[in-house]
């Protein structure tokens, strides 16, 4: 399938960032998202990194930008890319109208971090064509996408997906459909560690973050990252990968859960570990 017309649901850091790539590879764009204001903010980044790169030699952004088009709604398309807020049942809803609306060749993808495949397919008249699509953020920059099978997801719609991340300038990797998959089983984990040694007062966030940056030759520490990611999204995949695999070592730290509680959830809010402008 060539992919011309994309329908991106989520209009945040991710969706905005996954709308930008799908543009910028020629194809038409739908962008939608149901919170008030959600899209213009969307668009705003987006015109902002499509800046940056522009500078490094990227395409124009008016160029790329006239391929986005914002949506009051659902609208029809060769493929869905959900990407909102990181909550089983929110998810499952857009899968149910997605398959309602779309055509029945139509392959629907979503963005989500941990949350099974399996059971956004189920929601749908057609599991076979229903697949993971996992990108990281920053979309524009970073070049792996996690490629998940749901139970039933056909060979024919990964091949297809594995293709158009390949078209998008990523390198994608297909991993099974468990509790967080490959990456956040893995990065889960790590920032929660670095959350307890910070809770325990081993050292403050920066020594931490320092450490791992220097130590491990990580871009970012641990604590920095997560809050990029959101605070709120580390603990809801934490939440999936503690009650999917059933092991206390996944279950956030309290401090973690605190910060959420205080709505102190990273860059977004600007505050988490650190305080941003």
């Amino acid at each position: 399938m060539a992919f011309e017309h994309v329908l991106v649901v989520g209009a945040g850091q991710m969706g905005g960032g996954i709308a930008q790539v799908v543009a910028a590879s020629g194809r038409r764009v739908s962008l939608y998202d149901a919170a008030p204001g959600a899209v213009e903010r969307g668009l705003a980044a987006m015109e902002k990194s499509l800046a940056k790169l522009a500078e490094k030699g990227g395409a124009a952004p008016d160029e790329v930008l006239a391929r986005v088009q914002t949506a009051d709604d659902l609208v029809e398309a060769d493929l869905l890319i959900e990407a909102v807020v990181e909550d089983a049942d929110v998810k499952e809803e857009i899968f149910r109208s997605a398959d309602a609306l779309l055509p029945h060749d139509a392959i629907l993808a979503s963005n989500t971090s941990s949350i099974p495949i399996t059971r956004l397919a189920a929601a749908t008249s057609r599991p076979e064509r229903v697949i993971g699509m996992h990108f990281f953020n920053p979309v524009p920059v970073l070049k792996l996408v996690e490629v998940i099978r749901g139970l039933e997801t056909s060979d024919e719609t990964a091949s297809a997906i594995v293709r158009l991340a390949t078209e998008l300038g990523k390198t994608p990797a297909e991993a099974r459909d468990l509790p967080g998959f490959v990456s956040n089983r893995i990065l889960m984990p790590f920032i929660n560690e670095a959350a307890y040694a910070l809770l325990e007062g081993v050292a403050d966030a920066e020594a931490i973050d320092t450490i791992a940056r220097l130590g491990f030759a990580h871009p970012l520490g641990p604590l920095a990252l997560a809050d990029l990611i959101g605070l709120d999204t580390c603990v809801a995949i934490m939440e999936v990968l503690h009650q999917g695999l059933g092991d206390q070592k996944y279950a956030p730290c309290p401090l973690l859960r605190q910060y959420v509680q205080a709505g102190r959830l990273g860059q977004k809010t600007g505050k988490g570990f650190y305080t941003y402008d």
